[in-house]
């Protein structure tokens, strides 16, 4: 590793993703759950009767023109959140932290509720239309127009709004796009149900798919994500519950090592051990937050083109992706792994691989392939989802009619992505995707009470 790599990791682990990071995202959860008055809790019924209750009820009317369909909606926030750290990155978290850093997940993602729920709020009250009649909005948006009112940050809306979109930008090509590409190549040059594919071909096939989907515009990318993320959530739950039942009598070990292991009572650290808390606090806190995103701003670029006027019912929106992505897709991933034991036996095994083993362990050796084709559809899902926040925060940067050159760049960068290493790219991406949230939660904070008033508005009515 070179000298700039070394400075590259170091300033990514220590500054961009270190201890002041994880204090801003989950400082800013815990400020705006106190400020909504814990609606996590409190208006839990009403937030899961707007979000999945609402999908069962017949709808009285078309969606507006440029808007998108909630499910499409719902569908590309979750494609790009639900993604190779809900597998690798759960088991390494069990591994680098034990089985407390679970706990400290869910804390996260408790808070990081609040999070997603005010700026996909946000997204909502302070999105526009483009010269197509289309939706656009996200933290650009609300940090421009939103901040206009204040008088200290009046002037730094719009230069923030480009800093965002600029990071989410580079973002959209190193992690929603290059590093889940080369995961795919990765399982293909194995040979992927016994199918062996050279990274070019891998390559070429996902940029034919990529391109197809992203030059149809944001409609097309919902309507892909509609068939997908359903049909990748069942083989998900389907497969880590099969695990889970099978193993039943260990989940109340499972349950047990948990809230031991986020303590420090762990039975093998032999009494209380603060380091152990420290290692399974920050590894909790840092996988919840990479997992779900709140607080980067990201699900609020797909979630402002939403066909629901409602700002409130879109924010339940954000609660439910986050619910979904930690506080159950994790969850499944972690008791799996738990309950059938492999994280004791196999202490040094990490990411896909100890999931894996969980799989062939207790279904038989082939089912360790599920945890490939998994793989497979969660980091495929990312990059279609990622490549609907690229496209919103290109064209706020380029505009519409130079928004092919965006287009053109995400697809070929899928080439690179499948053939060449990306050790470097991962350390970038992970700096930019990072430093989303310094202006996106600038703008959330500083407009919570907005945030405040229009929940209580919706709240007072429905009582």
């Amino acid at each position: 590793m070179s000298r700039f790599e070394e400075a590259l990791e170091w300033f990514c682990n220590n500054i961009v993703w270190g201890v002041p990071m994880v204090v801003l995202i989950f400082g800013a959860g815990i400020y705006l759950t106190y400020k909504l008055d814990f609606f996590q809790i409190t208006h839990f019924g009403v937030v899961l009767k707007n979000t999945v209750g609402s999908l069962f009820k017949k709808r009285d009317k078309k969606s507006e023109k440029g808007s998108v369909s909630q499910l499409g909606v719902v569908s590309t926030a979750l494609a790009a959140t639900i993604g190779t750290g809900n597998i690798a990155g759960v088991a390494t978290a069990i591994t680098i932290g034990g089985a407390g850093a679970i706990f400290w997940m869910w804390i996260s993602a408790f808070f990081s509720m609040a999070t997603a729920y005010s700026e996909n709020l946000l997204g909502v009250y302070y999105r526009s239309k483009n010269k197509k009649g289309e939706y656009v909005g996200g933290a650009m948006y609300y940090l421009k127009n939103g901040l206009k009112s204040r008088r200290i940050l009046g002037k730094l809306g719009a230069p923030l709004a480009i800093l965002f979109a600029c990071f989410c930008v580079c973002s959209s090509f190193g992690m929603g796009n290059m590093i889940q590409v080369n995961t795919i190549s990765e399982l293909f040059k194995k040979g992927l149900l016994g199918i062996k594919l050279s990274p070019a071909v891998t390559g070429g096939a996902i940029a034919v798919f990529i391109g197809f989907a992203i030059f149809g515009g944001a409609k097309r990318i919902c309507k892909i994500t509609e068939k997908l993320v359903p049909f990748m959530a069942f083989i998900y739950v389907f497969g880590t519950l099969s695990v889970i039942v099978i193993n039943y009598k260990n989940l109340g070990v499972a349950v047990a090592e948990i809230f031991k292991g986020a303590f420090g009572c762990g039975a093998l650290l032999g009494g209380f051990s603060g380091h152990a808390v420290k290692l399974a606090l920050n590894t909790g806190l840092r996988r919840g937050i990479f997992s779900n995103e709140a607080g980067l701003g990201s699900s609020p670029l797909v979630g402002s083109c939403t066909e629901l006027s409602d700002p409130a019912v879109q924010g339940m929106w954000g609660v439910f992706t986050v619910f979904f992505d930690t506080i159950i897709g994790c969850s499944l991933t972690a008791f799996a792994i738990l309950t059938s034991g492999v994280a004791a036996n196999s202490p040094a095994d990490v990411g896909a691989s100890l999931v894996s083993q969980a799989f062939s362990k207790t279904l038989g050796n082939g089912a360790g392939e599920l945890v490939s084709i998994l793989t497979l559809l969660f980091a495929l899902s990312t990059v279609i989802g990622w490549s609907f926040y690229g496209i919103k925060a290109a064209e706020y940067l380029l505009g519409e009619k130079r928004l092919w050159i965006y287009k053109l760049g995400f697809t070929l960068a899928v080439l690179p992505g499948a053939m060449l290493r990306l050790d470097t790219v991962w350390t970038i991406s992970d700096i930019f995707n990072g430093l989303m949230a310094v202006p996106n939660l600038i703008g959330v904070l500083a407009l919570s009470n907005q945030v405040s008033k229009i929940s209580n508005d919706f709240f007072s009515c429905k009582k």
